[in-house]
């Protein structure tokens, strides 16, 4: 369950929005599933109006517009809950049910007895636009007495809640929670320009198969409008221009021995680049961002490194290079000769043609990885994560040098990396193997200049799959079973379709052994202590509804009564 939580000040505006039709229509039969006792009995399951929404939102927004009360951020407190498709729809009452305990998890109800609840509503409208189920829910921070309630810590709050949910219900628990890992987002106006390039890549994609297999094929717009949008949501992910960049990064960065190699292979792969400075200085490098270079007349869209994911800020990239001095020079001068436009400083190995015995050394030093990798426990996290930042490196690599535009290795390179983006940095960065996936992933990026030939790539395609079905077996094990199942399905079968390709066999339909199976979820995971705590507060909260039905009266709010600018006497501090 993914919990969304925003702030404003117009109660009035979030419940017409949600009684409405939304941005794209996508609303349907607004209705209303759990809520405060007075509302609950004034309204039922009928489908709300405008005029509905509006006396929703008064009774909502009483106590703070009688008393007066101000609340920084805005006191409208707004969380939607949501299901991926996968997971099927649910009923009214099983939303009622996880509506009322999110409230009771978050302490907006009366809290074990202990304040004055707060005015809320729950309204259910459809699925959105990607077919999730979802509910949104909507609290008054003032409370019925005046009392504002706490958001300390609320977006925490939120998802220790979603998952206690999780456990209570039964749902798909989020693994990313427990693996300590998650991939950024998008805003809507980015998620709008990836849709739009995503659907032209989709039409010249169908298009162009149309013309390879010949017949009569429909024409693009006359395919069925579901078919059309399975075509464009499967282009999503890969023509995101932050994703673009992303593959570019991590090529450079996985083939580079130092920082300064990295810069210079960056801006060899037509990346603009620009670094951060520490306050006051101009050779104290601390972050970086980078950019497309941009069409005639437009200007460039520049995303740091954290942006892109977690395993590509500077600091985290700088675990697998050598720390010295000297590097350390070199490196600030290559970032000041991107800042300026200026030719690179020191062109290092990145301008050699690689000699081709190294394929067969390369190729055996990532097959001893894999074997040094046996040892390594499957809960390591921090090692896994490591491996998996280079593995997507030398995927990614590979998909720059030869993929015109992203294809099956760049798929493989971003389901490695989503392995790859923990919370946290490593306590102790793993460095084992470094040395040895530099030099794949150098050779993989010379690939497009005439390389080894197939049999060359195809044994070092031989030992990335290993190292793949490593990573695989570490999600596995620690019950990421969706992460397991992304990388079975984005890494496996795409690389089997290079491994076909370059062995310029015909295609054939994969067979039962390389498609991925189903994993079902591990249910039995580990409870930490604030999902404990956030299960046993809806516990309570159950147990005080069960013995009072609640009055569907409203409490009498009084209104607020005037300052006065009487100074405080000698028994009343300032303070009050």
């Amino acid at each position: 369950m993914m919990p969304n939580v925003t702030r404003g000040d117009r109660m009035a505006g979030l419940v017409s929005y949600l009684v409405g039709g939304g941005r794209h229509n996508e609303h349907t039969e607004p209705h209303l599933v759990a809520g405060d006792h007075a509302l609950m009995a004034w309204y039922d399951d009928a489908e709300l109006s405008g005029e509905n929404a509006k006396a929703i939102a008064r009774h909502l927004d009483r106590p703070r517009t009688a008393m007066g009360v101000d609340v920084n951020g805005g006191h409208v407190w707004h969380a939607s809950l949501s299901l991926r498709a996968e997971e099927g729809i649910r009923t009214d009452q099983e939303w009622a049910a996880i509506a009322q305990d999110f409230v009771s998890a978050m302490g907006f109800d009366d809290n074990d007895g202990t304040k004055a609840p707060c005015r809320w509503v729950a309204i259910r409208h459809g699925l959105s636009q990607a077919g999730n189920d979802h509910v949104h829910i909507a609290v008054n921070l003032v409370r019925e007495d005046g009392t504002k309630a706490s958001t300390h810590l609320d977006y925490q709050r939120a998802q220790n809640a979603a998952r206690a949910l999780e456990v209570k219900y039964g749902l798909e628990q989020l693994e990313s929670t427990k693996g300590e890992r998650a991939t950024r987002g998008y805003s809507p106006a980015e998620q709008a320009r990836v849709e739009e390039r995503s659907a032209l890549m989709a039409q010249r994609k169908y298009e162009q198969h149309a013309a390879r297999i010949g017949g009569e094929q429909p024409e693009w717009h006359r395919l069925d409008p579901m078919e059309r949008q399975a075509r464009i949501t499967a282009e999503v992910r890969l023509n995101a221009p932050r994703n673009d960049l992303a593959r570019s990064v991590r090529a450079a960065a996985g083939a580079s021995e130092n920082e300064a190699e990295f810069v210079r292979r960056l801006r060899r792969a037509g990346v603009l680049v620009r670094p951060r400075f520490a306050e006051g200085t101009t050779d104290v490098i601390t972050g970086y961002s980078v950019a497309s270079r941009p069409a005639n007349g437009e200007r460039p869209i520049w995303y740091g490194g954290g942006q892109m994911g977690r395993d590509l800020t500077l600091p985290r990239l700088r675990e697998g290079w050598p720390d010295t001095a000297a590097g350390a020079t070199d490196a600030a001068a290559e970032w000041q000769a991107a800042k300026r436009g200026r030719r690179p400083v020191a062109p290092g190995r990145e301008m050699r043609e690689p000699d081709p015995e190294l394929w067969q050394r390369h190729t055996e030093e990532v097959a001893q990885l894999r074997e040094q990798l046996r040892a390594i426990p499957l809960d390591d996290r921090d090692t896994w994560s490591t491996v998996a930042r280079q593995t997507a490196g030398a995927f990614a690599a590979w998909s720059n040098a030869v993929e015109e535009t992203p294809g099956d290795l760049a798929e493989a390179s971003d389901a490695l990396a989503k392995s790859a983006q923990t919370y946290r940095r490593p306590v102790k960065p793993q460095r084992a193997g470094r040395v040895a996936m530099s030099g794949a992933t150098m050779l993989l990026a010379s690939v497009a200049r005439g390389g080894q030939g197939t049999a060359a790539q195809l044994a070092l395609l031989r030992q990335l799959m290993n190292l793949s079905q490593a990573v695989y077996d570490a999600a596995k094990a620690a019950g990421e079973a969706r992460q397991a199942a992304n990388v079975a399905t984005a890494v496996r079968e795409r690389v089997i379709n290079v491994r076909r390709q370059l062995e310029a066999a015909p295609a054939v339909a994969p067979t039962s052994t390389t498609t991925a199976t189903a994993l079902k979820v591990d249910r039995s995971a580990i409870v930490d202590a604030s999902v404990q705590e956030a299960l046993d507060k809806m516990q309570r909260a159950e147990e005080n509804r069960s013995k009072s039905t609640g009055s569907p009266v409203p409490p009498q709010v009084e209104p607020a009564r005037p300052r006065t600018t009487t100074k405080p006497g000698a028994d009343r501090g300032p303070e009050r």
